[in-house]
């Protein structure tokens, strides 16, 4: 298996991928970057535009100039559109992007169930195509490539989805089963690995080479990125952080296992602490958000149980992140989600904590970004993936 450092794509994915990556670039610049000869990127570039991924443009970015106007490359962006779409077990979400990036059209589907088989979510997922294309007035050929991301194990490299908590059954070969629903291409991951991909593509991850992206919504991930290029592990389904034990014999997990960091941090470990601080039966309430948001205006208003259930949550959390460092030592964490803003998860004191349990070794403190995402970022991750994937389909090795 290579490693990600060896950077095995071709040079005119390289030269696509940079002017991708910038928006807009200079040939000269795309030389340096890559520190190839200029003439090597003209040919490459005159091949690109006269396929038409690539398009000349007035460099924007420069000042004034007399003269001939500074021309720049771009990726071509009509000239092809993908779809990614997020799925979960309250509400799917679906972005339609361009080829360079920009977000088209959105759509969702609310599910109607918290787990479901897989013939359900393949109606709910041809359901919530349809709308998109019907919102972006686009039809299915329009469409060169498909990327969904849910929660679980899943082996990105077969589309085998081994578990989700979003569904009954286990290895079931969901990409396979998607693409042949859908009549088109389709990439399957782990959610939280598209997200780490949305980070690295369009978010704080842009020119970072090693970072972790850390999410708590309805479960706990992890997305690691080293040397510019999304690590999932030697066979697929790693950095499943949230199933780390923090806890012996501790708090039931949803995965059935005991004492992993998932059962202390996310939604669902909150809402079962919720119920006794705020003594109602948990099942009672119409949503988990819902109960969430109830615990979170008892903290403000100063509810000494429901701030104590932050702060139990927020220190685990700092042991998952100080784990993180010892073993990865990234330039930066990202905390990403849209629980990000219960800030008594993320405050000084957990930020602290997590400090004092890492090995100083002279190190400053690993900076942490928070950012709290709404959902349609997931699915831009999983639009970025159906780039990626559409990408090497065009340019990579052994592309025509």
């Amino acid at each position: 298996m290579a490693l990600p450092q060896d950077d095995v794509r071709p040079l005119r994915q390289q030269v696509f991928e940079q002017v991708r990556a910038n928006g807009q670039m200079p040939r000269m610049d795309v030389a340096r970057a890559l520190n190839i000869s200029p003439g090597s990127v003209t040919t490459i570039t005159s091949d690109l535009i006269a396929r038409g991924l690539l398009q000349e443009v007035e460099d924007s970015q420069r000042g004034p100039n007399r003269g001939r106007p500074p021309i720049a490359l771009r990726v071509a962006p009509l000239s092809r559109f993908v779809v990614g779409m997020k799925l979960s077990d309250e509400r799917h979400t679906a972005v339609l992007l361009d080829l360079a990036g920009n977000v088209v059209a959105g759509a969702h589907q609310t599910s109607a169930a918290l787990r479901q088989s897989t013939d359900e979510i393949l109606a709910e997922v041809n359901t919530l195509m349809g709308k998109l294309l019907q919102k972006a007035g686009r039809v299915t050929a329009d469409i060169s490539a498909v990327g969904i991301g849910l929660p679980g194990l899943v082996d990105a490299g077969t589309g085998i989805v081994k578990w989700s908590p979003v569904m009954t059954e286990t290895d079931m070969p969901l990409r396979d089963q998607l693409s042949a629903t859908l009549g088109l291409p389709v990439s399957l991951d782990n959610d939280t690995n598209l997200l780490t991909l949305a980070e690295l593509w369009f978010g704080a991850g842009r020119g970072i080479s090693n970072f972790a992206v850390v999410t708590i919504e309805r479960g706990v991930g992890m997305g690691l990125v080293l040397n510019n290029r999304l690590f999932r592990g030697a066979l697929g389904p790693g950095m499943e952080l949230g199933h780390t034990k923090v806890q012996l014999d501790g708090a039931l997990c949803r995965c059935g296992q005991r004492g992993c960091l998932e059962a202390y941090v996310a939604d669902y470990a909150l809402i079962r602490e919720a119920g006794t601080a705020l003594d109602r039966d948990p099942r009672m309430d119409s949503s988990a958000v819902t109960m969430i948001e109830t615990l979170y205006q008892e903290a403000n208003a100063g509810n000494e149980a429901a701030l104590a259930i932050f702060s139990r949550a927020g220190r685990f959390l700092s042991v998952g992140l100080a784990n993180i460092v010892q073993l990865f030592d990234p330039e930066r964490i990202i905390l990403s989600g849209e629980r990000m803003r219960y800030e008594y998860m993320t405050a000084d004191d957990m930020l602290a904590e997590m400090n004092s349990m890492i090995l100083p070794a002279g190190r400053t403190p690993t900076p942490v970004d928070i950012h709290a995402w709404s959902g349609s970022v997931w699915a831009k991750g999983a639009a970025a993936l159906a780039l990626s994937e559409l990408t090497n389909t065009l340019l990579g090795e052994g592309a025509a």
